[in-house]
């Protein structure tokens, strides 16, 4: 694709960039599938700034002329895919719960948009990046906004996600506090939610001799969960004790709460130290397991778990945007029972 600038021509070099990409692909000479120079080229190329290039390019999207795809490039817009949205998903890390978020989200936007995956894996420089890169593409962007909760980090987040337009702004699986506007969300409550979960299995709760909790040192919303098992074990006069690993000394009675994924090393250990001491798991010691997904019908003869509804976090955040109504509602958290509780 060509293009000739006129510099000192009385309309903008923004608008003469859009009116020839748009001739280009009217007259056949730019067709579907084509890439076209990403901004930096088109910049050097032409001996124009980035900032003029991405306000073109940001307006060829928002036309459905162009599309973005994430490390290849911009390319010209396949005509089946005009008119559908374009939305921008920067997630956290790839897990098997983000997995089964995803791919709820992406099945309930269907055809109806075009859905570009990335990953901050928590970091402040990756999200900035992909802002600096993408903002102006989308139409919208959803956010899971998990960053380290030093004060320092938490202010630039605000003030990184803030640079995204409430109206385009959805955040999943946390929402930052304060946050100002009238964007969408769908979040967990953590210490809460733990709290709200475990009163689900009260009753049996009460008949163990203890509640102990297995959880890492590392873990970003470690301590949030654990003001939510302290304030239930305080209110319910339930034994609790806290641990990084599994323990020794397993007595019958006891349950565990065990805060790391299902598939590490945590709850392998566990389940042997529970077996070399003679025990027997769902019968003299009881396991429950945080964050659901449906491996857990299998493990152990049934996993028990307390964990936020990720299918419906992502259908939710769908429905807001095909519904065009962004707003911020709690996703259910719940108690799945099963043999090991």
């Amino acid at each position: 694709m060509k293009l000739h600038i006129d510099k000192a021509g009385k309309e903008p070099i923004y608008k003469q960039i859009v009116q020839q990409v748009e001739r280009a692909m009217h007259d056949g000479r730019l067709k579907a599938g084509e890439q076209i120079p990403s901004m930096n080229e088109l910049a050097s190329l032409m001996n124009i700034s980035r900032e003029t290039v991405k306000k073109a390019y940001g307006i060829l999207v928002e036309r459905a002329l162009i599309v973005p795809k994430h490390g290849k490039g911009f390319y010209a817009a396949d005509p089946l895919s005009a008119g559908r949205l374009q939305i921008l998903f920067i997630i956290d890390k790839f897990s098997v719960y983000k997995q089964i978020l995803f791919n709820s989200f992406v099945n309930t936007v269907g055809d109806k948009a075009e859905v570009t995956i990335v990953n901050h894996n928590q970091s402040l420089d990756l999200l900035e990046y992909y802002l600096d890169e993408y903002l102006d593409n989308f139409d919208y962007y959803v956010v899971t906004p998990h960053f380290p909760l030093d004060e320092a980090s938490q202010q630039r987040a605000h003030k990184q996600i803030s640079r995204i337009p409430n109206r385009k702004l959805i955040m999943l699986d946390r929402l930052l506090p304060d946050f100002p506007g009238n964007f969408g969300a769908v979040y967990q409550d953590f210490e809460n939610d733990i709290h709200d979960g475990l009163m689900q299995g009260l009753e049996s709760l009460r008949r163990t001799a203890m509640l102990r909790v297995i959880t890492l040192s590392s873990s970003l919303y470690g301590q949030a969960i654990r003001k939510g098992v302290e304030r239930f074990a305080s209110d319910q006069k339930i034994p609790v004790e806290f641990l990084t690993s599994a323990p020794d000394d397993i007595r019958p009675g006891e349950a565990f709460l065990v805060l790391n994924s299902q598939l590490d090393a945590g709850l392998v250990a566990l389940v042997r130290k529970i077996q070399a001491a003679g025990l027997q798991v769902g019968k003299d010691v009881f396991i429950i397991s945080y964050n659901e997904f449906d491996m857990n019908e299998l493990i152990l003869g049934g996993l028990t778990t307390v964990s936020t509804d990720f299918a419906e976090m992502g259908r939710l955040a769908a429905q807001m945007i095909l519904e065009r109504k962004p707003h911020i509602t709690h996703c259910p958290f719940r108690l799945t029972r099963r043999s090991t509780f």
